[in-house]
């Protein structure tokens, strides 16, 4: 654990092996939140912002037998092929 130096500006520094593994680097923004034994740091990552058509494409559904059109769904087409007297 390091012991941090507050300066008289108010400046803390995070030792330099700490940076490097965190990956902070100049501009890197911490969060404070203030709790009952102390301070929390988190660090604040934003999220890139991707572009919806840059999506497109990317998951496939798999493929399975023949393609099926809306006459396969009609209800009464469904209620003939199971009646039993369909069968006659």
């Amino acid at each position: 654990m390091s012991t941090l130096l507050v300066s008289s500006k108010g400046q803390i520094v995070l030792p330099a092996a700490l940076r490097r593994r965190l990956g902070l680097g100049a501009g890197s923004r911490l969060e404070v939140s203030e709790e009952v034994d102390g301070l929390r740091l988190r660090i604040v990552r934003p999220v890139p912002q991707s572009d919806l058509a840059g999506l497109a494409g990317m998951v496939k559904a798999p493929t399975r037998g023949v393609a099926r059109s809306l006459d396969d769904f009609d209800p009464a087409r469904l209620a003939a092929r199971t009646s039993p007297d369909a069968d006659a």
